[in-house]
């Protein structure tokens, strides 16, 4: 059975509750890591910076306390193999919907399950529906 690794637990820990509950189920079949929860100022205008956000300190979900957005990936991690990340993601959308939570995948930000209409993807990317 997968579990989190300290790194991994440490960066949900500062994640809304219903975020932590959603990959909290997730792990216990999936074996996945969390890149980031929480992102401090710096850290935001890094991933801004390097095109992997594509806001600014301090208006990602990613910048409020607790977070409202995970980046979280299949493990091990391969970026490449985009078809592992729709594949993941589509068990924590059946995780969230199960457990009652709106969230919205990075592949699909309009959630119209169309996921060649993006113009942005950012498949470790998860955030609540506010």
């Amino acid at each position: 059975m997968p579990r989190w690794s300290r790194e991994s637990h440490d960066r949900l820990a500062n994640a809304h509750p219903q975020l932590q509950a959603i990959f909290n189920t997730v792990i216990g079949d999936f074996d996945c890591t969390v890149i980031v929860g929480f992102r401090n100022e710096a850290a935001q205008e890094e991933a801004f910076r390097t095109g992997h956000s594509t806001k600014q300190w301090p208006f990602s979900k990613h910048n409020v306390s607790p977070a409202i957005a995970v980046d979280v990936a299949p493990y091990p991690v391969n970026w490449k193999d985009i078809r592992q990340f729709d594949y993941f993601s589509g068990f924590v959308m059946g995780v969230a919907k199960q457990l009652g939570f709106d969230l919205r995948w990075g592949g699909d930000w309009d959630q119209d399950t169309d996921l060649l209409d993006q113009n942005f993807n950012d498949l470790a990317h998860f955030e609540l529906v506010e």
